[in-house]
C-alpha cells in the first residue's frame, strides 16, 4: 500500500491533475467527506488528509510514504529524513515582508531600527534578516498576521502572498520579497527503497506532467 499525504485545499486540488497523470483518481471529495483515509480508483493507493504543516512529519516517520508540501513548510520543518525529488510548480506563491502603508521601513532599517515582526515562519523570517544584519524581535502567530500591525503588536508581517488583495484591504503594503513559494513531493526514504517499484512510476508520471505543463521563459 501507498500512501500520499495530502492537506485540503488549494494543494489537494492542484494535485489532482498530477494525480491523473500517474492513472490515480481519488473517490471521494475531503470537502464533502468526513473520513481522513480516501480511498483512490487504485487498491494499492491511498490519499491521508493531514494540517499542511503536518505532512514533513508523516512522511518523516513513516505515517505517509510521499507527501505534497509547500516549500515554507519544508523549511520551517527542517526537511530531515525527507527526499525532495521534484517541485511540482504547484500552490505557487512568494513569502514577503509587509508593514503598514504610513510605516517607512527603509529608514526603519536603514537606521538600524530594531524592528518586531510577526509571523508563523520564524526560521525564515530569522535567516532573511540575519543575512541583512537586521535586528528583529520576532512574535510567532498562527492567523491574521495582517492584524498584529493594525493592534500595534508588530512593525512588520512574515507571512505568504498571493495576490495581494488581503494586503491591500488592510492598509499593507509589501516591502520586501523573501522568496518564491511553491509545492514539492517529498519521499520517506525508507519507501522509496522497499517500495521502488510502486513509487517510481508516481515520481515519473509526476515528472513527465510538470514538463508537459512547463511555461518557456
Amino acid at each position: 500500500m501507498i500512501t500520499l499525504a495530502l492537506s485540503k485545499g488549494r494543494i489537494f486540488d492542484e494535485t489532482l491533475p498530477l494525480l491523473a497523470a500517474a492513472g490515480i483518481e481519488v473517490l471521494e471529495d475531503p470537502e464533502t467527506s468526513r473520513k481522513l483515509i480516501l480511498a483512490t480508483n487504485q487498491p494499492g493507493v491511498r490519499v491521508v488528509l493531514v494540517r499542511a504543516t503536518d505532512v514533513p512529519t508523516y512522511v518523516e516517520y513513516g505515517g505517509a510514504d510521499l507527501g505534497v508540501t509547500g516549500r515554507d513548510t519544508l523549511i520551517e520543518h527542517g526537511g530531515q529524513g525527507l527526499y525532495q525529488p521534484l517541485d511540482l510548480k504547484i500552490a505557487q506563491c512568494r513569502m514577503s515582508v509587509a508593514v503598514p502603508s504610513d510605516f517607512d521601513y527603509a529608514s526603519a532599517v536603514r537606521q538600524g531600527s530594531r524592528l518586531k515582526v510577526a509571523t508563523k515562519y520564524t526560521t525564515i523570517a530569522r535567516e532573511f534578516f540575519a543575512s541583512k544584519g537586521v535586528h528583529v524581535d520576532l512574535i510567532k502567530l498562527y492567523g491574521s498576521m495582517e492584524l498584529a500591525p493594525l493592534t500595534g503588536l508588530a512593525d512588520a508581517i512574515v507571512d505568504l502572498v498571493s495576490t495581494g488583495k488581503t494586503l491591500q484591504a488592510n492598509n499593507l503594503v509589501e516591502v520586501e520579497r523573501i522568496m518564491d513559494i511553491s509545492s514539492r513531493l517529498v519521499v520517506n526514504q525508507a519507501a522509496l527503497k522497499l517500495k521502488q517499484a510502486a513509487i517510481r512510476p508516481i515520481l515519473d508520471a509526476f515528472s513527465n506532467a510538470i514538463e508537459k505543463n512547463a511555461v518557456p521563459s
